[in-house]
């Protein structure tokens, strides 16, 4: 990733963005207040743990939005930062660039590894909607819909081997349908996403239990509080492709807070399963995000 974008990443706070249309010659922000979603763990507009079909920042048909991003998982053996950028083209396309940081903290140094090794992944992802609106579409039972991809890396190439994953690099593809019942404050989301990744990719792609892609069923619901807060959950299933240990599906609980029109705080309560050695990896993920 470049260092730019890095830096620009840790700069910016990080929160959910929606602000109001501007009155110069830049448009930007004509979304409702928390219907862009907020950021993805891997970088994408959504949930926390999945993607939704709606394109990130408050940019509508003729806008652009943007936003940053800064989140934390602290769960009982390991902890996870992530931060990143995503640019929103008039509610059509979505690119986005992320850093994930896998801390291995005491578990490392059980492994053999070190205390507080790290794993590092940057990813590379794109979205585009192909169909339907979610929030001016509303006497139309068509959800909307996005397609997407996710090109992952990781920087441990010489462990991945080690544990038995195939590959340090691979690429998740997704299909989304996203729902927005304006009327009943509700938003409902499923993702399929085809993958080979282990632990998101933290542990790389493919094992020696198997190399394939294979298809995930990811879900969230939100329910709306109000026009600043939203609640509610997700469940995201993962492959099992390494013999060194059993991976489980992950879901999480949370609620989400636009204080402002421009940022946004996400808590949640997450469990992510068996991660290598370490049962019941339970835990706290906050995310900061800013944008337009």
């Amino acid at each position: 990733m470049p260092r730019q974008l890095l830096a620009l990443a840790l700069c910016l706070p990080a929160g959910l963005a929606l602000a109001q249309e501007s009155e110069d010659g830049f448009d930007t922000g004509g979304k409702l207040l928390l219907t862009g979603g907020v950021s993805q763990v891997e970088g994408a507009a959504g949930g926390g743990l999945t993607p939704w079909a709606v394109i990130g920042g408050y940019g509508t048909r003729d806008q652009v939005g943007a936003s940053a991003f800064y989140t934390r998982v602290d769960v009982d053996d390991y902890a996870l930062d992530s931060y990143g950028v995503l640019v929103g083209l008039y509610d059509r396309v979505e690119f986005s660039v992320s850093r994930q940081k896998f801390d291995t903290q005491a578990i490392g140094g059980a492994l053999g590894l070190g205390n507080g090794f790290t794993f590092t992944q940057d990813t590379y992802g794109v979205k585009v909607r192909v169909a339907g609106d979610a929030v001016l579409e509303q006497d139309s039972w068509l959800p909307q819909i996005a397609v997407g991809a996710q090109y992952k890396k990781n920087d441990q190439p010489g462990v991945l081997a080690f544990v038995g994953a195939r590959d340090d690099s691979g690429v998740d593809y997704y299909l989304s349908a996203t729902k927005l019942y304006l009327d009943k404050s509700l938003l409902l989301n499923g993702t399929v996403r085809l993958t080979r990744a282990n632990q998101f990719g933290i542990l790389g792609f493919g094992g020696d239990r198997n190399d394939d892609y294979e298809a995930q069923f990811e879900g969230s619901v939100a329910w709306l509080l109000n026009r600043h807060l939203a609640i509610g959950g997700e469940y995201r299933m993962k492959p099992d492709n390494l013999g060194i240990a059993e991976e489980n599906d992950a879901w999480d609980v949370f609620i989400a807070w636009a204080p402002a029109k421009h940022v946004s705080l996400t808590v949640a309560y997450v469990d992510l399963g068996n991660i290598v050695i370490a049962d019941n990896q339970r835990g706290v993920y906050a995310s900061l995000q800013v944008g337009f």
